[in-house]
């Protein structure tokens, strides 16, 4: 079988399992299975492929026509600019977890006073994608990544070890809050927040092979935030910021549950390119 023949052939299966992009997905696994880049793919389509790489494209095809997510198939998912080493025991990193990233940015580069070094904490660290595009980001930050689970973060220290800030990243298994050893000036955290009645709702791949703790946020969503703002008082320092992800017409019922907790707060919403408030942003 020719290169030509396994990009037509794997098209054609992907298309009839109504999964879409099927040609884009084709040249993914194709390259995948290969070890090349899209450029090579096609410069060499009368390349035969070996009975082993003929296998091992058949598996993985029968894996993605069960709508197993591509990037568990790859092992790999772009966030921010750089790729990231997943598996089943994380979520996948979405695009729109990118705005937690840029404002904390901004915060540590505006907000911040100069004189001292920025602490910060991503919670549920998941992956470790957001703690590791602040080390990138931020070079003279110490941060902690926490997460409930310890295989997520087996899969967050690959992570860390992979963009080589594996020293400056702090990994620490507990709920939340609790492991952190001291007060913070920023905490970010994408928690679970999906309604338990929206749950059956998602789709099948999700479903199926995404980490439910990682979704599920009990019956209105809010659980795991306030359970996080329950812990905050006394983890984050004066004039330190809260931002925190939030799902789709959840942000009233947040800033209002946040204002419970703390009254005195500075709080904005923060638009994602569709213009959902995706993210609250809290001065306390």
């Amino acid at each position: 079988m020719t290169v030509n023949q396994a990009l037509y052939l794997t098209k054609h299966k992907v298309s009839a399992a109504n999964i879409e992009q099927p040609s884009s997905e084709a040249e993914l696994l194709l390259c995948y299975v290969l070890g090349i880049s899209k450029a090579e793919l096609y410069s060499e389509p009368e390349r035969v492929l070996s009975p082993a790489e003929i296998r091992k494209l058949q598996h993985l095809v029968q894996r993605r026509l069960h709508l197993e997510p591509m990037a568990y198939i790859l092992e790999c998912c772009e966030f921010y600019g750089i790729g990231f080493y997943v598996n089943q025991d994380v979520l996948i990193p979405r695009p729109e977890t990118e705005l937690l990233v840029e404002e904390a940015i901004e915060f540590a580069h505006q907000d911040f006073p100069l004189g001292r070094q920025l602490i910060v904490a991503d919670i549920g660290t998941g992956s470790g994608a957001i703690a590791v595009s602040l080390a990138v980001a931020l070079p003279q930050a110490v941060i902690y990544a926490t997460d409930i689970s310890a295989s997520a973060l087996r899969v967050a220290r690959a992570n860390c070890r992979r963009h080589k800030v594996d020293e400056r990243v702090t990994l620490l298994c507990g709920n939340l809050l609790e492991p952190l050893p001291g007060p913070v000036d920023m905490v970010v955290a994408n928690l679970p927040y999906v309604r338990s009645c929206e749950l059956k709702t998602l789709s099948q791949e999700i479903v199926t092979f995404e980490p439910m703790t990682a979704l599920a946020g009990g019956e209105d969503g809010l659980d795991r935030i306030r359970a996080l703002l329950h812990q905050l008082p006394e983890k984050v320092y004066a004039g330190g910021c809260l931002l925190l992800e939030v799902g789709q017409g959840q942000a009233e019922a947040v800033r209002s549950l946040i204002s419970s907790y703390f009254p005195q707060a500075n709080m904005s919403s923060i638009p994602d390119l569709s213009g959902i408030d995706r993210a609250i942003k809290v001065t306390l």
